[in-house]
């Protein structure tokens, strides 16, 4: 069976499903009616990492490791829940962040199997994901992929994230936390499709399997396929999340977890294109944004990732509970996947190639295929204990964590023809790739932590937290016939950083703070024979959170300068990175998050950035702006539930995003100009079951949504119609 007959295959099939639940109700009897019982959730007021009331969590452990109040924590914090998940129709986690402020989320328009971040200028695709506080890292192209289905709550710490994590994206984090087994009987089977053909059944089910709810389990999976917006782009994927718990005591609790997926598509298209013809009018005009110039008899991605681990709890009589968290992971991913990068014909706008008498509208492509394995496992071990000295009420956490990562990975280049940009022929034979990486690289990473929230004088609140991290990194690489595959090198590293804040939570809600931070980041990679250095740097953030006793919600204010050393750097005129460069991220973000009342709530963000290169090795980019990211975005959503009279459980929703402009090259000579979307949802909920409508960029708003170089520029999506349907219990 053709990838092509798979994907139609399984198109239809979840067409079907998606038929059938909307039908189901329909056709029930009343004697078949279900009477269900009503539950009330704890939005986070009682725990951090479980499901969020409507809109408006209450508690995380990020940034803290603990469960503490979100304005405890001296740094902002961002949370998105299930419900918020399910009323914009997430079905990316990079969507999922769309909202929220000091997030640059899919920078380069759309890419079904990575999830594009950047958190507060900097980029956090790599470095920055986590997975129930343990983290995602990946390099080249040995990262994971999580399904939001399969999660119960998005989080965002914003600014240095090392002195709990160890390594991480000087911006911030995004830890996803994952659904876990419940005491009481659930279920949920959702479908849908969009009006590509796009379809995917999603099933949600949990119980207890013995009559006190000692054993508890869930099984969450999801299956989706079909066609994309670009031409020839398709995928099929499926992913399975089995759980089991055995919680003898309200003491120890042991969680078991596993998460497999798998995915087969023919590549989108959209990105790597010329500023000119995406941007602005080429002579022939615009590159249309359905048009994908790989070459669709040969391209193809594959993909199997699985993780299993575990977590445990127990809390002692002394005060003092313990906790380890483990997770081992494996990952397998192949692709072939020629792309356009520029013009043939030098003399035109930005272009670049051999042959300067072909047509000015040919794309220059690269031919690219790779193999690549990664070995990760992942332990962390916590103390912690609250207590009390005098007048100071402590909460005390200690840790030691430890991080394996290691990828085999194979690259080759070249061998792609041109291709027309207005009038594409494919079928071309293409020439055969040369490998230029193979390469089988270890890091290990051991860091010890520790923190210590201090309460005084009824109000004062002070955050302190140290760590210590040595980080090996080993690269090893085969001999080509000319000269070496990749770098060879031993290196040890190791860093120290930490964090101090200091807040006061007054009576009414308010809570002022202060903070300063300082991180490491390793680097892969070696340039000039040497290993580099890890990045390093510090934060200074200042901010007020406000929690009000009037009404359900959160409102967050803060400014920020973040200042990045050992930063990458690129000798002008070569290939060759040195680490001379230094950057600096000023800002104000402003969040607010609200539960109105049972009918009605909202969320609402802004994002203002002053990003400067500050040390450069090309002297003239000292002062310039970074690519991709935007000086300015904001964004507003608003949902209503009808609760009485005819349109009873109608919910309608509808949102706003604005992308300010952002340079399109270092030399920032080149601009993308900001553009604003508009989303919008109707459901209807009765009962155990609901169908929904949702849209995204509802007017369908042709856009770049950014580029990393005048032949890298990504359009933004197109207008996404969603259909589903579910049932629960």
């Amino acid at each position: 069976m053709t990838r092509h007959n798979r994907t139609r295959w399984a198109r239809l099939l979840l067409a079907g499903t998606t038929l059938s639940i909307a039908l189901l109700p329909i056709t029930a009897t009343a004697e078949e009616s279900i009477v269900l019982k009503e539950i009330v959730i704890d939005g986070g007021n009682g725990t951090a990492t479980g499901p969020v009331n409507g809109y408006v969590a209450k508690k995380t452990t990020a940034g803290s490791k603990s469960a503490l109040p979100i304005t405890a924590i001296p740094q902002s914090v961002s949370v998105i829940g299930q419900q918020e998940l399910q009323d914009r129709g997430v079905r990316k986690v990079d969507e999922a962040l769309r909202y929220t402020p000091g997030i640059t989320a899919a920078p380069f328009g759309e890419d079904p199997d990575t999830d594009w971040i950047f958190i507060r200028g900097f980029q956090a695709t790599q470095t920055g994901i986590f997975l129930d506080g343990l983290p995602l890292f990946g390099y080249g192209f040995g990262g994971f992929q999580i399904d939001p289905f399969m999660l119960e709550r998005v989080e965002v710490l914003k600014g240095p994230a090392s002195v709990l994590y160890g390594g991480a994206n000087p911006g911030g984090i995004v830890n996803m936390v994952s659904k876990r087994p419940e005491k009481d009987r659930f279920g949920r089977i959702e479908t849908g499709i969009n009006q590509y053909g796009n379809a995917y059944l999603g099933v949600d089910v949990g119980d207890r399997i013995d009559e006190n709810g000692v054993w508890t389990y869930r099984f969450t999976g999801r299956v989706a396929g079909g066609d994309q917006q670009t031409d020839f782009a398709e995928d099929l994927r499926g992913i399975i999340a089995p759980q089991l718990t055995y919680e003898p005591s309200a003491d120890t609790k042991i969680t078991l977890h596993g998460y497999f997926s798998a995915l087969d598509q023919t590549h989108a298209g959209g990105a790597f294109l010329p500023y000119v013809g995406t941007v602005v009018d080429a002579p022939f005009g615009k590159i249309s944004r359905d048009a994908n110039f790989t070459e669709p008899g040969t391209d193809n991605g594959k993909y199997k990732q699985a993780m299993i681990g575990y977590s445990v709890e127990h809390s002692f009589d002394s005060g003092w509970k313990l906790s380890q968290n483990v997770r081992y992971g494996h990952l397998t991913k192949q692709e072939t996947n020629p792309y356009p990068y520029g013009y043939v014909d030098p003399a035109y706008p930005y272009g670049g190639g051999p042959n300067p008498t072909t047509p000015d509208n040919l794309l220059y492509r690269i031919g690219f295929n790779h193999d690549t394995k990664v070995d990760t496992f992942l332990m962390d071990n916590r103390a912690e204990k609250q207590f009390t000295t005098g007048a100071l009420e402590h909460n005390f956490l200690f840790g030691v964590d430890y991080k394996y990562y290691k990828i085999d990975q194979v690259q080759a280049s070249g061998g792609a023809t041109p291709i027309s940009a207005s009038n594409p022929v494919y079928g071309v034979p293409q020439g055969a790739t040369s490998v230029y990486l193979d390469q089988v690289l270890k890091m290990n990473q051991i860091g010890v932590y520790t923190q210590d929230q201090v309460r005084f004088g009824d109000g004062w609140l002070v955050t302190l937290n140290g760590r210590y991290d040595y980080v090996n990194i080993k690269s090893e690489s085969a001999n080509g016939p000319f000269f070496p595959l990749g770098p060879t090198y031993d290196d040890n590293k190791s860093a120290v950083s930490g964090r101090v804040g200091l807040g006061y939570e007054f009576s009414n809600g308010v809570t002022p703070y202060v903070s300063a931070a300082t991180f490491f980041n390793p680097v892969i990679g070696v340039t000039l024979g040497e290993p580099l250095k890890p990045e390093e740097g510090y934060q200074i953030e200042a901010g007020v959170k406000y929690a009000p006793d009037f009404i359900d919600g959160l409102l967050t204010a803060s400014v920020f300068q973040i200042t990045k050393q050992n930063a990458l750097s690129r000798i002008p005129g070569t290939f060759i990175d040195t680490q001379l460069g230094e950057v600096k991220s000023t800002g104000l973000e402003l969040e607010g998050k609200v539960n109105i009342d049972q009918n009605w709530k909202a969320l609402a963000s802004l994002t203002v950035l002053d990003m400067e290169i500050t040390r450069d090795e090309d002297p003239a980019l000292i002062g310039n702006w970074p690519t991709i990211v935007p000086k300015v975005s904001a964004s507003f959503w608003l949902d209503y539930t009808v609760g009485q009279g005819p349109l009873q459980g109608v919910n309608l929703g509808a949102g706003v995003r604005y992308q300010g402009e952002s340079y399109a090259n270092k030399s920032n000579t080149l601009k993308v100009p900001g553009a604003t979307l508009f989303d919008a949802a109707i459901r209807y909920e009765k009962d155990s079951w609901g169908v929904a409508l949702n849209v995204t960029n509802l007017f369908d708003k042709a856009y770049v949504k950014g580029c990393d170089g005048e032949a890298v520029c990504g359009y933004g999506d197109g207008r996404t119609i969603t259909l589903s349907a579910h049932t629960k219990w």
